[in-house]
């Protein structure tokens, strides 16, 4: 059984935004394929470009198999989480909200935020190097101008998911053919590259190792997958919730071997490339401008630099959108996009001009793989509560992870802490026991997430409140109520205390709903989109139960570019008695930063106006 539905939904302005009709199987393939994409972006970004030519250079093709281990766990934790989203109508950070303490979530919620910056720094870093190598422009320059890439994204995310998706799978076409040609040129040894699946690794690997296995297996990703799913419109029965696996399980297996593809082959051209000719690659500048006399072809390094450059945008892409994920999941706040998106870019923006201005352009390189490894330290604490929360049969039914698959995944979780855990060991050691003290709280709250399941929960202590003595007063009668709707969950609470005070007064509803769509912007009334037809059927199925109840209502759906101004002007039409909004329950100077139009509306109405969230 489902347990209740989310207090808000993933994505909410694209949330089961897209049809998957039983319109064959090819058709029915093609509309659930998306989301694997956008995730197998974070697989193939510039990190993994740093990490990938890193290995091959210095060690051959002797990584190949930590790839291969690194897909192989992507792939199943991508399903799980695909599941999760599907099954619970829940992304994992909002899982981990309903089911951890407050203090819990922080903790988790500010090592996910430092894993977005990290992985935001390798999108910067990628860019900005790729503009150097094509356009000549100064690296310090460069990282300045990948934050405009801010406005882009808000721009495209005006258009729908499905637009987002198609921007994403050209570039990762574009990535793949250059690299596939760039394949073509180095002609590798098959059988060297055999050897290299066996699995071995020494001291000299290891930090590498780890950073190819953060740069692959990304945390946020695991937080991107499960909201994803749910763009997808499928049925709420448990067949519909069964075909939806299935479609995603293929999604994900397609997309995420499309990017072993990828990253297999930065590390191939790296090792017939470099490493067979003793070039040792300090910085991906010098991959650049050795590719040519070495594959005896101009191409082969344009071809790279472009294929850097798609990669630093695509991967854009999917870390605004989980940095959004995690911070409206974990702490319930919807920060307005631009604000959100420059937060994260400052945030990584700094320690790249930071060691440019510093170290120089060559300490860029070593910055790469180091946030790739940041990533790998953070990826048990996304690991481990996707376990806890696929394998509870109280929450997912019959598509609980069945004995194997839990296996499979507590073997996944040990071989990464284990590696985290050798790493830091590696790191400390020589500088004392003592240098283990400011990581003791990380690994106890890492302890303490991994046992939380079987922890007894203490129970909440009932509190007594002392009578209070109210005065008299006139209670006021309302004859038109305004209840502006915006096709979220908080409409059903809005409706519920409308026509509560309905049935009570007698009182006639106005319902108003406010399309925002490009389209309906430019084309007004005129505007006939599935996205319009959707939101004409949802107040007609709204009016018909305010019928059955007795409710007088009226809806009216005006197109406009801002709600508040639709607000505003139907109030002075309808003189409302009372206005009833939904909200999430930012006050003050935070109308500054979650959003203004409560704040706006207030000040601007003569009716009294109920908040409800």
């Amino acid at each position: 059984m489902i347990q209740g539905e989310p207090a808000s939904r993933s994505l909410s302005e694209v949330h089961s935004s897209v049809s998957v009709r039983k319109i064959g199987f090819w058709r029915r393939l093609l509309a659930f394929s998306g989301p694997a994409y956008l995730v197998s972006v974070g697989y193939m970004d510039p990190g993994n470009w740093a990490t990938d030519l890193e290995g091959g250079a210095r060690f051959g093709y002797r990584l190949l198999w930590v790839l291969l281990m690194s897909n192989a766990m992507a792939v199943l934790l991508q399903t799980l989480c695909a599941r999760l989203g599907i099954v619970r109508g829940r992304d994992l950070a909002q899982a981990c909200r309903e089911n951890y303490p407050a203090w819990v979530n922080y903790s988790l919620w500010i090592l996910c935020e430092l894993a977005i910056a990290a992985c935001d720094l390798a999108e910067v870093l990628g860019a900005a190097i790729a503009l150097n190598l094509l356009f000549k422009l100064p690296l310090l320059y460069g990282v300045l101008v990948t934050s405009l890439d801010t406005l882009l994204i808000l721009w495209l995310t005006r258009f729908g998911i499905r637009l987002i998706e198609a921007v994403v799978l050209v570039l990762i076409a574009t990535i793949g053919a250059c690299f596939a040609f760039e394949i073509f040129l180095a002609k590798p040894g098959v059988a060297e590259m055999a050897a290299g699946l066996v699995p071995r690794l020494t001291n000299d690997s290891l930090y590498v190792a780890i950073g190819i296995l953060g740069a692959t297996v990304m945390p946020h990703n695991l937080y991107l997958h499960s909201a994803l799913v749910q763009t997808r419109r499928f049925g709420k029965s448990v067949e519909d919730k069964r075909e939806a696996c299935w479609y995603n399980f293929i999604d994900s297996a397609l997309a995420l071997n499309l990017a072993l593809l990828v990253n297999a082959g930065i590390l191939i051209l790296a090792a017939s490339t470099f490493f067979k000719r003793g070039v040792e690659v300090k910085e991906i500048q010098q991959a650049y401008t050795m590719l040519s006399p070495l594959l005896g072809s101009t191409l082969a390094s344009v071809l790279f630099a472009v294929a850097l450059l798609a990669s630093g945008q695509s991967s854009t892409v999917t870390g605004t959108m989980a940095g959004q994920i995690v911070m409206e999941g974990f702490v319930d706040i919807r920060m307005q996009p631009w604000l959100r998106r420059l937060v994260t870019r400052l945030l990584a923006i700094t320690p790249a001009i930071v060691t440019i201005v510093i170290s120089g352009e060559e300490a860029t390189y070593k910055l790469l793989i180091l946030s790739q490894v940041v990533l790998s330290l953070q990826l048990p604490f996304a690991i481990i509560p996707l376990i806890h929360f696929t394998s509870d049969k109280a929450k997912m039914g019959e598509f609980a992870n069945a004995l194997w698959v839990k296996v499979l995944a507590w073997v996944t979780a040990a071989v990464i802490v284990g590696l985290n855990m050798r790493l830091a060991w590696q790191t400390l050691e020589p500088f004392g026991m003592w240098m283990w003290l400011p990581v003791a709280p990380v690994l106890l709250l890492l302890g303490y997430v991994v046992a939380l399941p079987w922890l007894p929960r203490p129970g909440r202590l009932a509190v007594k409140m002392p009578d209070a003595e109210i005065p008299a007063f006139e209670a006021p009668r309302y004859e038109s109520i305004l209840v502006p709707l915006d096709h979220s969950d908080l409409d059903r609470i809005a409706l519920g205390h409308a026509s509560a005070i309905a049935r009570q007064h007698g009182a006639k509803l106005y319902l108003l709903h406010v399309e925002e769509g490009v389209t309906s912007q430019v084309y007004g009334e005129l505007s006939d989109t599935a996205e319009v037809e959707e939101g004409s059927f949802y107040l007609t199925q709204i009016m018909a139960r305010l019928a059955e109840q007795g409710i007088e209502a009226e809806a009216r759906v005006v197109h406009k570019q801002s709600p508040r101004k639709a607000i505003i002007e139907a109030a002075r039409l309808f003189q409302p008695g009372l206005i009833i909004m939904g909200a999430h329950g930012h006050v003050g100077i935070k109308d500054l930063i979650f959003g203004s139009t409560i704040n706006a509306v207030r000040h601007e109405v003569a009716a009294p106006v109920l908040i409800v969230r």
